[in-house]
């Protein structure tokens, strides 16, 4: 992977390392042990020096380790369906999940106006990447010491193409001395996990922290073989200086787990129904009995892939934060990373619900025989990450001038680069299948290849990409803070340089120079954020914000409009006012924010092959609150939103006033647990009221609501034994439907698993 990354990224790296200065520790506030919101925990995601939540004026939320593993989750996205106002559709497994933060549409694919984020820095610059999202690179292990969300206000100005929010994984760092082994097994699924993490002092003023995971697995959609295989190690080291410190990061990743795409289903007068034998909690179609599947190379030749590899991911990043203070009081933080990432998707989607019919089984144990029943037409997502990789590096000034009567005067001032690559080979194949959800097998065709139907989609989608997209983002922040009264305004202005090419294949056969489209556009947009909050007591405060930002477009929008720079480049942006009250007394806090988000949107999405040009309007209420009585704690929060579709692109005019596609008028959370003796235990209830499946409201998408369940029981001083349900009553909760209604994804079912960990 090469990099043309800028000189004054280097400069600044540089010299950062030759002053020798504090990494950017997540600074930590002891709170009262009622407080169930921590309202006083200083939070650094979204803020341009770390604020506590009852003086911030965003709408923030804060998830330690222990409160996400209540909720049982199978990905990082699943962990987000926990906090009060985000959108997380975690059905497709371990990646590509659709993210997004109340009032701002899921109108495709990624998390295009969130920024996943690992200790402050992007996981990829992009989060609507075809094929490849932030969150397939994102495992949720020990290693994490808690997460802080961000929706709306600064994350406009204070992250890139992060208007609608800013979700932050934030690592431990060896601060504790200790560490613990577990091993979990899956009780009515085949997993087995390991799971370590330790941090110790290495002298008086340095400190480290390694934890990881490996496991292996059918997982918990059926496979018929081992489809989950792979893990993490992550590991920092801290040193301590007299005016700061320095923190030096790594973090590897090599996993495989499989992809849940849509599935076939029938839908009648706006309501769909499953179809007997594939229940779309469990099937995958992942199965034994795959031949490889050959695809078309970068360079005209041919590759061969298991189907079954499913999602595979590798990264390797290496980090360095600091932070220290300059002579007069100045500070100056820097936060750099370089990662490498690659990796495969493949993905089996359902082209059409089938028929019943008379085939003979060309793969399997039945090989050669006769099938009466149900075929359907199986394509492979063959996608090659060529090149994910990226260098990101953001580094602030700051200072905080004493005024008259008290008042201070905080100014900040900061630079952020990037250079993220995107090097992707999509090939797209189409093959006869049985429609069963246990170890399918492929059907008699024309074809040489057993189960080939051939090209898919009039053979659209053989695609060739290499692009590079440069980031320079000056930023500019302002914070005055007069008794009760805090306000800030803050400016950014994004530069986005994109270079590269794409190209489809002739007939998914060969790739064509001559037929390659050039890409070289510079596009720039300046987002704002204005904020106040105000203490009216101890246990309350008020707060209002109003936000414009920008997310620029990716390989979205390749294959379209010319983009050598002959033409506009179309650019994404959200407009927001939010305001809000904080609360606390005794063992009850609440957060409860009213908003108002205005999205402009150009998109394309790959199963449907359709580009889009709309407008929505969106407003509504988000509630978070939480009640801590000591033995009994619970924690909630519901979302209120009226969204409608605004404007669209000439000839789809007709849905103008719906309310977008899978936009719930309702979204709630609700975890409730209890401790007695040596045993804690509770559930998490995570609902969604029902939706239209698409933007023209032909098919219902129902409400539902999925309980998680957690039993922990400390059988020494050292040992714990925890029991976790995800998904306990097994509910089918659809979370996106093909506009024909041949085909739907839902979350997974029941999956229990045990966990037993040794603290040291």
């Amino acid at each position: 992977m090469k990099f043309q990354t800028t000189r004054m990224a280097a400069a600044v790296s540089i010299a950062v390392l030759h002053i020798g200065a504090a990494a950017q520790q997540t600074p930590s506030t002891e709170v009262p042990a009622s407080d169930g919101l921590n309202m006083e925990r200083v939070v650094v995601t979204g803020t341009s020096g770390g604020s506590s939540k009852m003086k911030s004026s965003v709408s923030v939320s804060t998830l330690e380790l222990d409160a996400v593993l209540k909720t049982s989750p199978t990905s990082a996205a699943d962990v987000l369906r926990a906090i009060p106002g985000v959108r997380s559709e975690s059905s497709g497994g371990e990646g590509n999940a659709n993210i997004s933060v109340r009032g701002v549409p899921v109108s495709a694919g990624g998390a295009r106006y969130v920024q996943i984020q690992e200790d402050g820095l992007p996981v990829l610059q992009s989060g609507d990447f075809n094929f490849i999202t932030p969150d397939s690179y994102v495992k949720i292990d020990g290693g994490l010491d808690h997460l802080e969300v961000v929706r709306g206000g600064s994350a406009s100005t204070l992250a890139s193409n992060a208007p609608g929010g800013i979700i932050n994984f934030i690592s431990k760092t060896g601060v504790e001395k200790g560490g613990s082994v577990g091993l979990t097994k899956g009780v009515d699924y085949d997993t087995t996990r390991v799971d370590f993490d330790y941090g110790a002092p290495l002298s008086d003023k340095t400190r480290f922290f390694v934890g990881g995971f490996y496991r292996y697995g059918e997982g918990i959609r059926k496979t018929g073989m081992n489809t989950e295989k792979g893990g993490q190690i992550r590991a920092n080291v801290t040193h301590e200086l007299d005016n700061g410190f320095i923190r030096l990061s790594f973090k590897h990743v090599n996993d495989k787990t499989p992809t849940g795409m849509p599935v076939p289903v029938q839908v009648n007068n706006k309501v769909i129904s499953d179809i007997p034998g594939i229940d779309p909690r469990e099937v995958s179609f992942y199965s034994p009995h795959w031949v490889r599947d050959v695809t078309l190379a970068k360079d005209n030749g041919k590759v061969a892939s298991d189907v079954n590899d499913g999602l595979a991911v590798k990264s390797t990043a290496i980090g360095l934060e600091a932070r220290f203070t300059l002579g007069d009081a100045w500070t100056l933080s820097e936060n750099l990373r370089w990662s490498d990432n690659t990796g495969r998707f493949i993905g089996v989607f359902a082209g059409n619900n089938g028929s019943i019919g008379e085939y003979t089984f060309a793969t399997g144990p039945n090989a050669g025989k006769a099938y009466s029943g149900r075929a359907f037409s199986a394509v492979v997502f063959n996608t090659s990450i060529d090149d994910a990789g990226a260098v990101f590096n953001d580094t602030r000034l700051s200072k905080t001038f004493t005024l008259d009567q008290g008042t201070k005067l905080t100014a900040t001032g900061g630079l952020y680069l990037s250079v993220q690559n995107l090097g992707l080979t999509w090939n797209f194949n189409e093959y006869l299948m049985q429609a069963s959800g246990d170890q399918p097998a492929l059907l008699r065709t024309a074809s040489a290849t057993p189960g080939l139907v051939g090209p898919a989609f009039g053979a659209c989608c053989s695609r060739a990409v290499d692009m590079q997209y440069k980031l320079t983002s000056p930023y500019v922040n302002l914070g005055v803070e007069r008794g009760a009264l805090n306000v800030d305004a803050s400016l950014r202005r994004d530069m986005q340089s994109a270079s590269g090419s794409a190209n489809i294949a002739t007939g998914a056969t060969y790739y064509d120079p001559a037929t390659a489209q050039r890409v070289d556009y510079d596009v720039s947009r300046t987002s704002y954020s204005v904020g106040g909050n105000y203490k009216l007591g101890t246990g309350l405060a008020v707060f209002a914000r109003a936000s414009d930002g920008v997310a620029f477009n990716a390989d979205r929008i390749l294959f379209g409009s010319p983009l050598d720079g002959s033409a506009p480049v179309s650019i994404n942006t959200v407009k927001q006012l939010e305001g809000g009250v904080k609360w606390r007394k005794g063992g009850i806090s609440t957060f409860a924010t009213v908003f108002q988000a205005k999205t402009r949107e150009s998109n394309y999405e790959a199963t449907t092959q359709r580009s889009t040009a709309n407008s929505y309007d969106a407003m509504g209420v988000e509630l978070e609150a939480a009640y801590n009585g000591g033995a009994l704690r619970v924690a909630g929060g519901l979302t209120w939103t009226h969204a409608r579709i605004s404007a669209t692109a000439p000839g789809a005019e007709a849905v103008i006033g719906n309310t977008p596609r899978r936009q719930a008028k309702v979204v709630y959370q609700l975890t409730p647990s209890y401790v007695i003796g040596d045993a804690s235990f509770g559930v998490s209830v995570i609902g969604t009221g029902k939706s239209w499946a698409d933007d023209a409201h032909t098919i219902i998408m129902p409400a539902y609501a999925v309980v998680h369940g957690f039993f922990n029981y400390q059988l020494g001083e050292r040992t714990q034994l925890a029991l976790s349900a995800n998904n306990l009553f097994n509910k089918i909760g659809y979370t996106e439907v093909e506009g024909d209604g041949h085909a739907a994804r839902s979350i997974s079912g029941r999956a229990i698993k045990a966990t037993i960990k040794y603290a040291f």
